[in-house]
């Protein structure tokens, strides 16, 4: 099977995103989407395209490529942001129309489910560290690989997260507990620039991170599929189920709109709903 060749980016596509300091995995998913586009309508020129069009491509791959509502939201900003941040062209110009987002409530980890990954986990100090601070801290894989040695606060049992989702900085929680593996980590790797380092000054990947997390997950027994954002579902829900105010886990968890941590609500309800009462096996 012969390798599909990729165009070039749109000139100004990538040196824009990065001047406008989109995050790494913007720019991926940008760069990706733009060059399907750029496939789509090769021999074209890009800068005649009309709404009409796009909206029959985004229909080609809803119908052809079965997309979700959320990946078509997606390449949709990524189109816009060619024509309107790269172009400059009016925002109100360019029309498409967007899908709304399927209204699904994502899967969490039991506590117990935690215990098991976090357990086998324990054979890999590093990788134990990372993914019990993806739990304990309600951390985005992107925030975990960017934190710094200097970003742990023991004495204050805190992190500071720098420049997370919306270039914000916040606070969240360091478990006590978790502390003095944490420490024993330090000792043993001796972190430079970044708190979990491949090798000296070199970032981890966030596929790499993801793939041993399946392959502990797997070892442990857990048959729901496993990614490091479960592990930030988990840590809401299971702070809504032990009483914490919403307000403090919109905080923790740097959303913008508190509506965003009410979804935690709903999936703690669920839950409960499966909670046998002590009475049933009497």
């Amino acid at each position: 099977k012969e390798k599909t060749i990729r165009p070039e980016l749109p000139a100004g596509f990538l040196e824009k995103l990065k001047q406008m300091r989109y995050s790494d995995h913007t720019i991926r998913v940008y760069t990706t989407y733009i060059g399907d586009f750029q496939q789509y309508f090769a021999g074209s020129n890009l800068k005649r395209i009309s709404p009409d069009e796009i909206n029959a491509y985004l229909l080609h791959l809803i119908d052809k490529k079965n997309i979700s509502s959320c990946q078509q939201n997606q390449r949709i900003n990524a189109i816009k942001f060619y024509y309107e941040k790269v172009l400059g062209n009016e925002r109100h110009c360019y029309k498409v129309n967007r899908a709304k987002r399927e209204k699904t409530l994502p899967d969490v980890l039991s506590k117990e489910e935690v215990k098991d990954f976090l357990t086998v986990a324990k054979e890999d100090l590093r990788f134990y560290c990372m993914y019990s601070l993806l739990y304990s801290a309600g951390l985005r894989i992107s925030e975990l690989l960017n934190l710094k040695p200097d970003d742990i606060n023991i004495s204050r049992s805190l992190i500071h997260v720098r420049q997370g989702k919306g270039k914000k900085d916040r606070y969240t929680l360091l478990s006590k507990p978790f502390i003095n593996k944490l420490e024993e980590y330090r000792i043993a790797y001796q972190p430079e620039k970044w708190l979990f380092e491949r090798e000296a000054g070199v970032q981890f990947s966030e596929s790499i991170v993801s793939k041993k997390l399946k392959e502990i997950a797997h070892e442990a027994g857990i048959t729901k599929r496993v990614y490091p954002h479960l592990f930030r579902h988990s840590f809401a829900t299971h702070l809504i189920e032990q009483g914490t105010d919403l307000k403090i886990i919109k905080e923790l968890l740097g959303h913008e709109n508190i509506k965003t941590t009410e979804m935690y609500v709903h999936i703690a309800d669920t839950y409960k709903s499966k909670i046998k009462s002590p009475l049933d096996d009497i």
